[in-house]
């Protein structure tokens, strides 16, 4: 194993414990203890995920992870102190993949990154290979390289936007409660609020134009399509 992660984080105990922590499994780590410094490295060997704490000196969390998501949907774990609310939907708004609030545990972040890191790397399934396009309409996914493609366009969609396309895509015109999604999209252990749902369900819409990604009133949400009626 030797993918390469970024942590920016301020706090040196910190830093100490989760590089650590990770090296100890094999990953490559450089650890950074501002956004500007993680910037610097991004354009020159940038990593395979980033670990970010979000009050940082200078450029806050938030900005820096507005900044990749601009450019790549390379995986993005949060770390922070905050733990309202309003600050997880925010994160996760923004492109973060998970969001972790602290005191954590290090062997829990270590679970977070090994199932993040599994979810944004193509699975390939041999006997699938070469079927492994699913259309919906005017709704293609190539599963194996994780490639969306609307109305003929491809389009950059994040880990969970994926994921979540690929859900309702393989369950055409079934409803998925918000709590279905945020087991099947986010894990069992995932304790925020189903407004991440909301929030992701929304950012979908706001790329794929006209999605016919229906909002079940009182429950959730399902993939509705025509040639699919039953």
């Amino acid at each position: 194993m030797n993918d390469h992660i970024g942590v920016v984080e301020d706090d040196t105990n910190i830093q100490n414990i989760v590089s650590a922590y990770l090296k100890k499994e094999g990953f490559h780590v450089t650890v950074m203890d501002s956004a500007e410094k993680a910037w610097e490295l991004w354009e020159t060997q940038p990593p395979d995920m980033w670990i970010l704490d979000i009050m940082l000196p200078g450029m806050d969390g938030y900005e820096f992870c507005k900044k990749i998501r601009n450019e790549s949907n390379v995986p993005i774990i949060i770390i922070s102190a905050k733990d309202d609310e309003i600050d997880k939907i925010l994160g996760l708004e923004l492109g973060g993949d998970d969001y972790l609030t602290k005191p954590f545990s290090p062997r829990e972040l270590l679970a977070r990154v090994k199932r993040v890191f599994k979810r944004s790397q193509p699975q390939v399934k041999m006997s699938e290979v070469g079927h492994d396009k699913l259309k919906v309409d005017n709704l293609l996914i190539h599963e194996s390289d994780r490639r969306i493609f609307w109305s003929g366009e491809e389009q950059d969609v994040t880990t969970k936007e994926f994921d979540m396309l690929l859900l309702f895509a393989e369950n055409v015109n079934r409803a998925f409660s918000r709590e279905e999604l945020l087991v099947k999209i986010w894990g069992e252990d995932y304790f925020g609020s189903d407004r991440a749902v909301d929030d992701l369900v929304k950012r979908i819409r706001k790329k794929l134009s006209d999605i016919p990604l229906e909002t079940v009133w009182g429950y959730g949400y399902r993939l509705r399509s025509e040639e699919d009626q039953t």
